[in-house]
């Protein structure tokens, strides 16, 4: 079993995320996992995938096989500190299980500090960065 933990989860910034995005040979070897459920209505980020919280474990075995050649994947939810952090977790020890140590430390695992609500403070009406951004829904979050 992996010895993962919330605890020792790695954390990426939102500019660095933004750095590697904005970097083609880098932005093609990352993967965004988006695990908000009602609450991704007002943006995302370019080129994240949308895995609601609420589906994830029935659709872990799809997200592990398309993410396979990714040297790093970063999970987010609205602000990453509950259903970002566990679906990493979730996703790493199953990958794990799955794949096998050998090949699962060859991908690195983060979750996004400060999630979306973060991120869309600086970038939200970056149209590089953000795609659909409503700000009024943001607003009061």
């Amino acid at each position: 079993m992996s010895g993962a933990t919330i605890a020792t989860l790695q954390r990426m910034s939102r500019d660095a995320l933004a750095t590697i995005l904005l970097t083609p040979t880098k932005a093609s070897k990352l993967a965004i996992v988006d695990v908000r459920d009602s609450d991704h209505v007002g943006g995302h980020i370019f080129s994240s995938t949308w895995h609601p919280s609420a589906t994830l474990n029935e659709n872990m075995p799809n997200l592990i096989d398309s993410l396979r050649d990714k040297e790093k994947v970063v999970f987010h939810c609205a602000l990453s500190q509950e259903r970002g952090p566990s679906a990493a977790l979730k996703y790493i020890r199953e990958r794990e299980h799955v794949l096998g140590k050998e090949e699962s430390a060859k991908q690195t695992v983060f979750v996004l500090d400060g999630g979306f609500v973060l991120w869309q403070e600086k970038y939200g009406e970056d149209q590089r960065l953000t795609q659909a951004y409503v700000k009024d829904i943001w607003e009061e979050y």
